[in-house]
């Protein structure tokens, strides 16, 4: 088959893909084509392994087989577009790196590490031991986390925050599927939970994946139930909590701050129209929560493996859209 790979950093692991693919496939890396370059070859080719597609080229790809999302979202994918025959998969396997990174962000802003990193390169120190009146940090053990989903990621990041000691709850769109065993979370309540979750969390974690129904589900009155003690870290997609909102609860004081890795714009435009980065309750990161080699070594392992699923016949995994009936 012929496959067509239109992603940089999983371009870092093609030589992982063609040695964990059993076919003798085709492989066209698509990254540096311009965008005539690339509509001319998306006619021509089985597969196509990427995150965003045009709509156009979608509808040129009539030899297609299969789209295969590399991560776990599939908003760039118009699946409108692609012909009734074309299958459309994801691959996760990033849950424990943003699970650190979420760990790691609330440590962050519990402890205050930017404002003492930024006083100290100034030549301040900056304690409480030479400044009786600023705040103590905060330990985790005991405190309350709220997870917004939960996915893979949400599960992961509850693994980790219960080996500290946070004491974990959660919402999510079937409350009554099965939980790990190895979990124990104080509750996990359905999506009509939601104000409740927030007002009885001190720090909550989004992890939901972007829908119309999850866009803009953070709003004034989601960040207002939440509190002036608590954090907020959002590792799932910008739009899911609404701009203006957040800077103005973080502005004012009505959270006490936030982790940021996902954001409302991407490269080469800024993350927000806003100035998030004036905030000093603002830790922010480029969407690389996931970004470790472990993620991205075992996407390519299981995008072959799919791969020559398809060649097989069999039966693809973490199918978001099969093919219709009558192909």
């Amino acid at each position: 088959m012929r496959v067509m790979l239109n992603h940089r950093i999983l371009g870092r692991f093609h030589d992982r893909l063609k040695a964990s693919a059993r076919g003798d496939h085709e492989w066209l890396e698509a990254f540096d084509l311009d965008a005539a370059q690339l509509s001319e070859a998306v006619g021509d080719i089985d597969v196509y392994v990427g995150s965003k597609l045009t709509p156009e080229d979608a509808r040129r790809a009539k030899r297609l087989r299969l789209v295969h999302v590399v991560g776990a979202g599939y908003d760039g994918i118009p699946l409108d577009a692609l012909h009734p025959g074309v299958t459309v998969a994801t691959t996760h396997h990033h849950g424990r790196s943003i699970a650190e990174h979420v760990l790691m962000s609330v440590l962050m802003l519990s402890r205050d590490v930017l404002g003492a990193d930024r006083a100290l390169r100034a030549g301040r120190w900056r304690n409480v031991a030479v400044d009786p009146a600023l705040p103590f940090g905060t330990t985790l053990e005991g405190r309350r986390v709220g997870i917004v989903g939960f996915g893979e990621t949400g599960t992961e990041v509850a693994r980790l925050c219960q080996a500290v000691g946070l004491r974990v709850r959660a919402v999510r769109r079937d409350p009554t599927a099965p939980c790990p065993t190895d979990l124990r979370p104080d509750w996990i309540g359905g999506e009509e939970q939601l104000p409740d979750l927030l007002a009885d969390s001190d720090i909550v974690v989004v992890t939901v994946p972007l829908t119309p129904a999850t866009r803009g589900l953070i709003g004034p009155a989601e960040l207002k139930a939440m509190g002036p003690k608590a954090l907020l870290v959002n590792v799932a997609r910008g739009p899911v909590v609404q701009e203006e909102a957040l800077y103005e609860a973080l502005s004012s004081g009505t959270i006490a701050g936030a982790a940021l890795d996902v954001w409302w714009a991407g490269p080469p435009d800024a993350p927000s129209r806003l100035p998030f980065r004036d905030l000093p309750n603002v830790l922010m990161t480029p969407h690389h929560s996931g970004h470790t080699a472990d993620t991205f070594a075992a996407r390519a392992t299981e995008i072959a493996a799919n791969i020559d699923r398809l060649e097989r016949g069999d039966a693809l995994t973490h199918v978001v859209r099969a093919p219709s009936p009558d192909h």
